[in-house]
């Protein structure tokens, strides 16, 4: 009895130089990293309605600009902690679970949204809510359990193995033409454009799972920075962040919040998931049962962020053909207005002009 408890506790090795070495506490580790994790979320929806809230409370007063806030820089230190451990998570628990993890953060924006900035509870919430937390409860209970020492040599064994070359080449072929389409036939749809930033995110989730392993391990004590596919790892993770950054930001000029985030996190979290099986092959031994109940929770999620996002309230932006109140010409003054183009505005600004001028003669 003693032999196979002591057998138990101890670490599994497996046979092949270069495999995945699981830790030996897998378990505590496992749930260390969806503590992590779960906690950056929710410091990252905080700090998103604060800096609302400061956007909100510079506008009503219309003095300052956001940026000389000090609640707007409390909310951006905030995301900052929140994103550094999500980065950390990633260093101990599975990049497949990490990433379905995303919609707390949904989840809990809206509770502080309704709770705080007295935003109107819809029942789609209520909805959209359950489905979320019962899925991320599906899909933790159900993920893969195991977590793995993140070396330098394993993840020059991952990269260099055909199933993760091949999967490389595709994402590649399909990003040229993505972006062929998007650039040169001036395709600007948000499924081509949300496409472009998940297979960015592939490779993102890839990288920042390697660096942040790395770094781990060299706390522990074994040093994995003197290594160059760490500092390979590192280029490609701040370089893929860029891009996606810079396509999100132009998805969101081009398209409304509320089809950009429910979107973006559903092929975010595909992608990290895909990324997660190829490259880490961390569905590799799992039941079919669970990996079914796993996706099960992920659709659940999704479906719970796309009914909280949904019928948000739309940022209306200005009419460019607007004319302001104060720009409006009155009768007797001596500016000569410039001719234009007969459009809705324009009518709508020269009837105001006719109408402040007969309230002047009155």
């Amino acid at each position: 009895m003693a032999n196979s408890s002591s057998s138990h506790a101890a670490p599994q090795v497996t046979s092949q130089p270069h495999r995945a070495e699981i830790l030996d506490n897998p378990l505590q580790t496992y749930l260390l990293g969806i503590i992590i994790s779960i906690c950056g979320n929710v410091l990252i929806s905080i700090s998103l309605n604060i800096q609302k809230y400061a956007h909100v409370r510079q506008s009503q007063r219309g003095s300052k600009p956001y940026y000389t806030s000090v609640m707007w820089w409390c909310g951006v230190a905030l995301m900052g902690v929140g994103e550094l451990g999500n980065f950390a998570a990633y260093g101990f628990a599975p990049a497949s679970l990490i990433a379905p993890l995303g919609c707390v953060s949904v989840i809990a924006s809206a509770v502080i949204s309704v709770v705080f900035l007295k935003e109107r509870v819809r029942a789609s919430d209520i909805v959209g809510g359950t489905l979320a937390i019962t899925g991320t409860y599906v899909l933790v209970t159900f993920a893969p359990h195991t977590s793995t020492h993140i070396t330098a040599h394993l993840v020059q064994y991952y990269a260099v193995s055909w199933h993760f070359l091949l999967y490389l080449f595709l994402e590649i072929v399909v990003f040229c033409i993505l972006l062929y389409v998007y650039k040169r036939r001036n395709v600007k749809h948000i499924i081509i454009v949300m496409l472009l930033v998940a297979l960015l995110a592939s490779q993102t989730v890839i990288s920042v799972k390697a660096v942040s392993g790395m770094i781990t391990e060299s706390i522990k004590g074994q040093l994995q920075l003197i290594y160059p596919i760490f500092y390979v790892m590192l280029v490609v993770m701040i370089a893929t962040c860029a891009f996606q950054i810079k396509f999100l930001n132009q998805a969101m000029k081009m398209f409304d919040a509320t089809e950009v985030v429910p979107i973006n996190f559903v092929f975010f979290t595909a992608s990290a998931i895909v990324a997660g099986i190829v490259f880490y092959q961390e569905f590799e031994g799992l039941a079919l049962l669970n990996i079914f109940m796993f996706l099960f929770g992920c659709l659940l999620s999704f479906l719970g962020v796309f009914l909280i996002a949904r019928n948000r309230p739309k940022i209306k932006q200005q009419d460019p053909n607007f004319l302001a109140m104060d720009k409006i010409p009155r009768r007797g003054h001596t500016d000569k207005v410039q001719p234009e183009a007969t459009t809705y505005g324009s009518l709508a600004a020269k009837l105001m002009c006719n109408r402040a001028g007969q309230s002047d003669d009155s």
